[in-house]
Protein backbone atom coordinates (compact mmCIF):
# COMPACT_ATOMS: atom_id res chain seq x y z
CA UNK A 1 0.00 0.00 0.00
CA UNK A 2 1.34 3.39 -1.24
CA UNK A 3 1.17 5.96 1.57
CA UNK A 4 1.03 9.78 -0.15
CA UNK A 5 0.56 12.89 2.06
CA UNK A 6 -0.56 16.04 1.49
CA UNK A 7 -0.02 19.21 2.90
CA UNK A 8 -2.52 21.50 4.87
CA UNK A 9 -2.28 24.06 7.02
CA UNK A 10 -4.70 26.32 9.05
CA UNK A 11 -4.10 29.75 11.27
CA UNK A 12 -6.10 30.01 14.88
CA UNK A 13 -6.12 33.67 15.40
CA UNK A 14 -6.54 34.53 19.37
CA UNK A 15 -5.84 36.62 21.51
CA UNK A 16 -3.40 38.79 19.67
CA UNK A 17 -1.15 35.36 19.11
CA UNK A 18 -1.22 33.42 15.87
CA UNK A 19 -0.87 30.09 15.72
CA UNK A 20 -0.19 27.88 12.39
CA UNK A 21 -1.22 24.41 12.11
CA UNK A 22 0.14 22.48 9.24
CA UNK A 23 1.41 18.95 8.49
CA UNK A 24 2.17 16.34 7.29
CA UNK A 25 5.95 17.73 7.98
CA UNK A 26 9.06 15.72 7.05
CA UNK A 27 12.03 15.51 9.62
CA UNK A 28 13.48 17.69 7.29
CA UNK A 29 11.09 20.63 7.43
CA UNK A 30 10.67 19.97 11.48
CA UNK A 31 14.41 20.66 11.75
CA UNK A 32 14.18 24.10 11.33
CA UNK A 33 11.56 24.07 14.49
CA UNK A 34 11.97 23.75 18.08
CA UNK A 35 10.01 22.25 21.36
CA UNK A 36 8.48 23.99 23.48
CA UNK A 37 9.54 23.31 27.27
CA UNK A 38 6.65 22.32 28.18
CA UNK A 39 5.82 19.56 25.95
CA UNK A 40 6.47 16.59 28.85
CA UNK A 41 3.92 14.24 28.74
CA UNK A 42 5.68 11.60 27.13
CA UNK A 43 9.33 12.57 27.70
CA UNK A 44 11.58 15.18 28.43
CA UNK A 45 11.17 17.43 25.23
CA UNK A 46 14.51 17.24 23.56
CA UNK A 47 14.29 13.35 23.27
CA UNK A 48 10.17 13.58 22.58
CA UNK A 49 11.08 16.14 19.60
CA UNK A 50 13.75 13.66 18.32
CA UNK A 51 11.51 10.18 18.48
CA UNK A 52 8.68 12.41 16.55
CA UNK A 53 10.94 13.36 13.52
CA UNK A 54 11.84 9.81 13.47
CA UNK A 55 8.06 9.05 12.52
CA UNK A 56 7.69 12.00 10.37
CA UNK A 57 10.56 9.95 7.84
CA UNK A 58 8.55 6.52 8.46
CA UNK A 59 6.38 5.77 4.75
CA UNK A 60 3.24 5.59 6.59
CA UNK A 61 4.31 8.11 9.37
CA UNK A 62 2.49 11.59 10.08
CA UNK A 63 3.52 14.53 12.05
CA UNK A 64 1.27 17.18 12.39
CA UNK A 65 1.98 20.47 14.32
CA UNK A 66 0.84 23.82 16.07
CA UNK A 67 3.62 26.59 16.27
CA UNK A 68 4.08 29.61 17.47
CA UNK A 69 6.15 31.56 15.32
CA UNK A 70 9.08 28.36 15.14
CA UNK A 71 8.00 26.70 18.52
CA UNK A 72 6.31 23.61 18.35
CA UNK A 73 3.74 23.97 20.97
CA UNK A 74 1.57 21.40 20.19
CA UNK A 75 1.38 17.86 17.38
CA UNK A 76 0.38 14.11 16.77
CA UNK A 77 1.88 11.63 15.47
CA UNK A 78 0.26 8.98 13.25
CA UNK A 79 2.01 5.70 12.56
CA UNK A 80 1.41 1.68 12.32
CA UNK A 81 0.91 0.15 16.00
CA UNK A 82 3.48 -0.62 17.72
CA UNK A 83 4.40 -4.03 16.93
CA UNK A 84 3.92 -5.11 20.84
CA UNK A 85 0.31 -4.12 21.23
CA UNK A 86 -2.33 -5.79 20.20
CA UNK A 87 -3.46 -3.86 17.34
CA UNK A 88 -0.47 -5.05 15.52
CA UNK A 89 -0.95 -9.10 15.95
CA UNK A 90 -2.75 -8.84 12.21
CA UNK A 91 -0.66 -6.88 9.89
CA UNK A 92 -2.93 -4.06 8.51
CA UNK A 93 -0.99 -1.56 6.11
CA UNK A 94 -4.26 0.49 6.33
CA UNK A 95 -4.42 0.64 10.41
CA UNK A 96 -2.70 3.78 11.57
CA UNK A 97 -2.79 4.68 15.20
CA UNK A 98 -2.76 8.21 16.89
CA UNK A 99 -0.02 7.59 19.15
CA UNK A 100 0.46 11.16 20.44
CA UNK A 101 -1.01 14.22 21.02
CA UNK A 102 -0.23 16.85 23.24
CA UNK A 103 -0.32 20.87 23.69
CA UNK A 104 1.79 22.70 25.64
CA UNK A 105 0.43 23.91 29.07
CA UNK A 106 0.86 27.88 28.07
CA UNK A 107 -1.07 27.33 24.77
CA UNK A 108 -4.21 25.21 25.85
CA UNK A 109 -7.76 26.60 25.54
CA UNK A 110 -6.95 28.06 22.32
CA UNK A 111 -8.40 25.50 20.32
CA UNK A 112 -5.35 23.88 19.26
CA UNK A 113 -5.79 19.92 19.95
CA UNK A 114 -9.07 19.96 17.51
CA UNK A 115 -7.51 22.06 14.84
CA UNK A 116 -4.65 19.67 14.63
CA UNK A 117 -6.89 16.34 14.32
CA UNK A 118 -9.18 18.80 11.82
CA UNK A 119 -6.00 19.23 9.60
CA UNK A 120 -4.45 15.81 10.19
CA UNK A 121 -8.04 14.44 8.30
CA UNK A 122 -7.52 17.29 5.45
CA UNK A 123 -5.84 15.07 3.53
CA UNK A 124 -8.01 12.52 1.43
CA UNK A 125 -5.43 9.78 2.01
CA UNK A 126 -6.79 9.69 5.38
CA UNK A 127 -9.91 8.04 3.93
CA UNK A 128 -7.72 4.91 3.20
CA UNK A 129 -7.04 4.23 6.77
CA UNK A 130 -8.77 2.76 10.14
CA UNK A 131 -7.42 5.11 12.63
CA UNK A 132 -7.45 4.48 16.15
CA UNK A 133 -6.32 5.90 19.85
CA UNK A 134 -6.09 4.37 22.72
CA UNK A 135 -7.25 6.69 25.72
CA UNK A 136 -5.68 5.31 29.39
CA UNK A 137 -7.06 7.31 32.09
CA UNK A 138 -3.34 7.26 34.21
CA UNK A 139 -2.37 9.67 31.48
CA UNK A 140 -4.56 12.27 31.72
CA UNK A 141 -3.53 15.74 33.17
CA UNK A 142 -6.12 15.88 35.93
CA UNK A 143 -3.88 17.69 38.58
CA UNK A 144 -3.49 21.12 36.36
CA UNK A 145 -6.84 20.74 34.84
CA UNK A 146 -8.30 19.80 38.00
CA UNK A 147 -10.94 17.82 36.39
CA UNK A 148 -12.58 14.08 37.67
CA UNK A 149 -11.65 11.28 35.17
CA UNK A 150 -15.47 11.49 33.84
CA UNK A 151 -14.76 15.32 33.04
CA UNK A 152 -11.69 14.91 31.13
CA UNK A 153 -12.58 12.01 29.45
CA UNK A 154 -15.86 13.89 27.79
CA UNK A 155 -12.81 16.49 26.81
CA UNK A 156 -11.28 13.81 25.06
CA UNK A 157 -13.97 12.41 23.36
CA UNK A 158 -15.36 16.05 22.20
CA UNK A 159 -11.52 16.59 20.93
CA UNK A 160 -11.38 13.40 18.94
CA UNK A 161 -14.56 13.93 17.25
CA UNK A 162 -12.80 16.69 15.54
CA UNK A 163 -11.33 13.80 13.55
CA UNK A 164 -13.80 12.09 13.21
CA UNK A 165 -13.08 9.75 16.00
CA UNK A 166 -15.50 8.28 18.25
CA UNK A 167 -15.55 5.37 21.02
CA UNK A 168 -15.84 1.31 20.08
CA UNK A 169 -15.93 -1.30 22.11
CA UNK A 170 -13.09 -3.95 22.69
CA UNK A 171 -12.01 -6.92 24.94
CA UNK A 172 -8.33 -5.20 25.02
CA UNK A 173 -7.19 -5.86 28.89
CA UNK A 174 -5.92 -2.34 29.42
CA UNK A 175 -9.34 -0.81 28.57
CA UNK A 176 -11.49 -2.94 30.19
CA UNK A 177 -9.07 -2.23 33.58
CA UNK A 178 -10.99 0.85 34.14
CA UNK A 179 -14.32 2.28 32.75
CA UNK A 180 -13.12 5.45 32.03
CA UNK A 181 -10.17 4.12 29.29
CA UNK A 182 -11.82 3.96 26.07
CA UNK A 183 -10.67 3.22 22.47
CA UNK A 184 -11.45 5.31 19.79
CA UNK A 185 -11.82 4.95 15.94
CA UNK A 186 -12.63 6.65 12.52
CA UNK A 187 -12.89 4.09 9.67
CA UNK A 188 -11.83 6.08 6.67
CA UNK A 189 -14.90 6.34 3.56
CA UNK A 190 -12.69 4.01 1.18
CA UNK A 191 -11.56 1.28 3.81
CA UNK A 192 -12.39 -2.15 2.04
CA UNK A 193 -14.81 -4.20 4.31
CA UNK A 194 -12.07 -6.96 4.74
CA UNK A 195 -10.14 -4.58 6.45
CA UNK A 196 -13.30 -3.51 8.84
CA UNK A 197 -13.61 -7.55 9.46
CA UNK A 198 -9.92 -8.07 10.36
CA UNK A 199 -10.11 -5.00 13.05
CA UNK A 200 -13.13 -6.68 14.26
CA UNK A 201 -11.23 -9.29 14.85
CA UNK A 202 -8.28 -7.31 16.60
CA UNK A 203 -11.04 -5.41 18.71
CA UNK A 204 -12.41 -8.85 19.96
CA UNK A 205 -9.86 -11.12 20.39
CA UNK A 206 -11.57 -13.39 23.45
CA UNK A 207 -8.90 -16.28 24.70
CA UNK A 208 -6.81 -16.05 21.72
CA UNK A 209 -5.51 -12.39 22.95
CA UNK A 210 -1.56 -13.12 23.53
CA UNK A 211 -2.04 -10.09 26.05
CA UNK A 212 -4.18 -11.95 28.03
Amino acid sequence: MKHPKTYYQQTIQQNDQTIIVEGPLSSTFLADYYFDDHLTAFRPPHKQFEAVKSIADFEEGRVIIARDEDKIVGYATFLHPDPLERWSAIKMDDLLELGAIEVSHDYRGLGIGSTILEVSMLDSQMENYIVITTEYYWHWDMDSTRLNIWQYRKIMERMMGHGGLSPMSTDDPEIMSHPANCLLVRIGANVPNESIETFDSLRFMGNQDPWI
